[in-house]
């Protein structure tokens, strides 16, 4: 079994603790562009927030490529502080409140982060009816062990929070953390790029990016794609792994966490892409796995696939456990066989390559 080497488990690493709730990925932004800096031609931040790293071609009549991971994660904001202290919230992105009980968070202040915890109350102080009961998320506060004047002074309203765990490795090859979805997409890009420019440069012209706001309704997907007009782009994400016992594979497919690199077919993804990225697998050497998605895959690629007047969309996942809670899990292998299936996919483009679905004889 592959693990990733100690400089690049530190990068993911690195991702992962940034706070980056959509709107708040200024912290991400900097990790991805210190570590773009090593090996791109040029990197540039859009005024979204979005980092775009660029390699060269050695063909400008080949296809350019986009591949695009987003940086931003779910999460919640401070909407009120009460007069005891207690701060009432909202989510950004789509969390389930079941998960939020007891969980401890950081409030993430201009002054640095607080620690606190959601509290509810304990089980002896609820009557059998509540102890069945879901607590709505905007009855749940944050106990920060400060006094309502205290929090006042520390914590402006709009102030973002994460939960407060980090990546820790699991088993045998796994990892847990928050908010691998998607900072695991940060890393495969940029390691894609890495892995193209190692191998000579590519005859098309690469760039990747950090995407924002993607929790909220990709929308910086949809403006770097149209600000950098490539012929190609791939979204790359979190796809849901189905190998836990509660899940009906009838409905969700067959998806296992160290089987590979998630390559989805349908609508959203362009026939043509889609065949040269389980080409590419082949060449590679990596395993990968097939999701069939029968409309808007809910990921940068439906941007990519919409923008202009259409581009060439193609979508890669890494299987993952457990999607937004604070504890996701994934095999290591799975995420460097992704970059490795990218980078490949990129080397072999060249010129003569037409994206428009046709059928063949």
């Amino acid at each position: 079994m592959r693990t990733l080497d100690k400089n690049n488990l530190q990068y993911l690493k690195d991702l992962t603790a940034a706070p980056s709730p959509s709107g708040f990925e200024m912290p991400i932004a900097a990790v991805m562009r210190a570590r773009l800096e090593r090996s791109a031609d040029a990197v540039a931040t859009d005024v979204m927030g979005s980092v775009h790293g660029l390699l060269k071609g050695t063909d400008e009549k080949a296809p350019r490529v986009m591949l695009a991971g987003h940086i931003d994660e779910v999460g919640l904001m401070v909407r009120y502080i009460t007069d005891d202290g207690f701060v009432s919230f909202s989510s950004i992105g789509g969390i389930d409140a079941g998960i939020l009980p007891g969980m401890r968070v950081d409030v993430w202040t201009k002054q640095g982060p607080l620690r606190g915890v959601i509290g509810k109350r304990a089980i002896h102080m609820l009557d059998a009816d509540e102890r069945k009961a879901l607590v709505p998320l905007e009855k749940l506060t944050i106990d920060l062990g400060l006094s309502g004047e205290e929090a006042r002074a520390r914590i402006m309203i709009g102030d973002p929070i994460t939960f407060a765990l980090q990546l820790e490795e699991i088993g045998e090859g796994f990892a847990v953390s928050r908010a691998f979805d998607d900072k695991i997409g940060a890393y495969v890009i940029t390691r894609a790029l890495e892995l193209v420019k190692e191998a000579g440069g590519a005859a098309s012209e690469l760039t990747v990016a950090g995407t924002v706001q993607e929790e909220i309704g990709m929308r910086g997907g949809e403006t770097s794609c149209f600000g950098i007009d490539p012929d190609i782009g791939i979204a790359v994400d979190v796809g849901q792994a189905t190998d836990t016992p509660d899940v009906d594979k009838r409905r969700f497919g067959d998806i296992r966490c160290g089987g590979g690199p998630i390559i989805t077919r349908g609508p959203n993804i362009n026939p043509v892409v889609f065949e040269r990225l389980l080409a590419a697998a082949d060449k590679a050497g990596v395993p990968y796995q097939i999701a069939g998605n029968p409309r808007g895959t809910g990921t940068d690629a439906n941007a990519i696939q919409l923008t202009r007047g259409g581009k060439a969309a193609g979508l890669i996942e890494v299987p993952l456990r457990y999607m937004h809670t604070p504890s996701e899990v994934v095999c290591l292998d799975d995420i460097d066989a992704a970059a490795s299936l990218l980078a490949r996919f990129v080397l072999g483009l060249d010129a003569t390559v037409d994206f428009t679905p046709r059928v063949e004889g």
